[in-house]
């Protein structure tokens, strides 16, 4: 026992890091995760002391924990059975096809990432970018929705954009998760929207064991009451209008609830720009007739670069306004459940119209709408038929000052200008040959809203250009928009 042992040198440090691993996985490493586990927890419990909407202990568990959840949750399985069946493979095969969407849907939220980076990272770039207005609201319906119910805010979806507003604007209530797409799957986008709660879905998936585990998931986390955020067209707007909505996640959270018989909250929240920032490409895609959006990175980052550029330069100009209102709130059990009537169809149906309601009525949209509806028009012409129209619209939610629709107009008018889609000759407002796609998306974000005795003027209206056969087209496909 006594005696000297020696030993090659590799051998010893060989032996040495041996030691120095079971150390730290055996002591060190559980000792330093217990630490800091712990201080998050403090960490949660006094955040979740200022939050209106606490965080759900669902969202706090283990990745790793709620995958096995899911997976072997009992209609998993069960789906997992069919599969194999269905596709004549081993059901081993098939639970390994299960695990691995279970590992593409699951987020792993952090507290830490989403309430000191994300809340930060999206408020700079929400008030850089545009002047942010949100909406009056009754804050009493909002403080009285029962703290057991689940909430799900419904909104539409206008721009990439929505994403960073909303989680801005929503940072006093609780955390939001959302669900995104596979344009949000790409490294290391898609570590960074894990930690803030996302869940990736697939838009058209075929393979109903799929379906099934994404269905599972969010039943489980309407059961756990975790507060959501979903866009129920599915997509950006194409139009620039609100889009006929989709029942897939409404479907799955109506089911959820039936098994849970929790009660589901879902508000009502609407958006919209002066300038969004996708709407040459989503105007382009509308032509094509087809949903593919070819932005590149590279693309994307050079105008980054553009625009730190003009900021370095003292010539940067936000892009207007960004405004965000709150519909009156809907409790799932005030949807009648009609036997043989599917119920997420009638409440898509009236959430998209509630949405509807409140979108934000803001000088370029209107502006835009004036000149597709009217043709050419002069500044004052557009002052008076702006005061005009919203004179008539004594429910929408307008941001422009009551008194000071003439520096509205101006403002907006100047936006145009500087982006190419109007000109202003002898003072005369005219649109650009060939910016009526662009004209038109802005106009019709708002044309539901614009009450149908306010038909475009005869071509004898004074302050107005003769009808052409290209304005009246924007104007039946407004009143079209309308009565949609």
């Amino acid at each position: 026992m006594t005696q000297t042992v020696e030993l090659p040198l590799w051998a010893f440090v060989l032996i040495l890091l041996f030691a120095a691993v079971t150390f730290a996985s055996h002591f060190l490493f559980p000792s330093v995760r217990w630490f800091f586990r712990r201080r998050l927890e403090r960490a949660v419990e006094r955040l979740n002391r200022r939050l209106e909407r606490p965080i759900e202990p669902f969202r706090l568990a283990r990745r790793y924990d709620m995958i096995q959840r899911l997976i072997y949750d009992p209609q998993v399985a069960q789906a997992v059975s069919d599969h194999a069946m269905a596709r004549g493979i081993p059901e081993n095969v098939a639970f390994e096809d299960a695990r691995r969407y279970a590992r593409e849907i699951v987020p792993s939220f952090s507290a830490f990432t989403y309430f000191s980076f994300a809340i930060r990272a999206a408020r700079f770039l929400s008030n850089s970018i545009y002047r942010v207005q949100l909406g009056s609201y009754d804050e009493g319906l909002l403080k009285v929705i029962d703290r057991d119910a689940t909430v799900v805010f419904v909104m539409n979806h206008r721009s990439n954009m929505d994403y960073i507003l909303v989680t801005y604007l929503a940072a006093q209530r609780s955390a939001l998760s959302y669900a995104v797409g596979e344009w949000a799957r790409v490294w290391p986008l898609s570590s960074l929207f894990r930690a803030m709660g996302a869940y990736f879905i697939r838009r058209k998936s075929q393979t109903e064991l799929y379906r099934k585990v994404l269905s599972t998931y969010v039943r489980l986390a309407t059961r756990g009451g975790v507060t959501q955020a979903m866009f129920p067209e599915g997509g950006l707007s194409m139009t620039g209008a609100l889009s006929p909505p989709k029942h897939g996640l409404l479907k799955y959270i109506v089911e959820g609830t039936e098994a849970a018989g929790k009660d589901v909250v879902f508000v009502p929240v609407a958006l919209n720009y002066d300038r969004v920032l996708e709407d040459k490409i989503l105007t382009r895609a509308a032509r094509a007739g087809e949903r593919r959006f070819r932005a590149r990175i590279g693309v994307v980052l050079l105008r980054g670069l553009r625009q730190l550029w003009l900021w370095m330069t003292g010539r940067y100009r936000r892009f207007g306004t960004a405004a965000v209102t709150f519909g009156r709130p809907l409790s799932l059990s005030e949807v009648p459940a009609e036997t043989g009537r599917d119920q997420s169809r009638d409440l898509a149906s009236e959430l998209m119209r509630r949405i509807g309601e409140v979108v934000p009525v803001l000088p370029v949209p209107m502006v835009c709408y004036l000149l597709c509806t009217r043709g050419t028009m002069s500044e004052a012409a557009l002052v008076h038929a702006l005061t005009e129209t919203t004179a008539r619209m004594p429910l929408a939610r307008i941001h422009m000052p009551a008194h000071g629709h003439d520096i509205a107009v101006q403002g907006a008018v100047q936006h145009l200008r500087r982006r190419g889609l109007v000109r202003l000759t002898a003072g005369l407002v005219t649109p650009e040959p060939g910016a009526r796609d662009l004209l038109q998306f802005y106009a019709n974000s708002l044309a539901h809203l614009v009450p149908a005795a306010l038909a475009p003027p005869r071509a004898d209206t004074p302050g107005t250009a003769p009808e052409t056969p290209g304005n009246a087209a924007a104007a039946k496909g407004n009143s079209a928009s309308a009565g949609s």
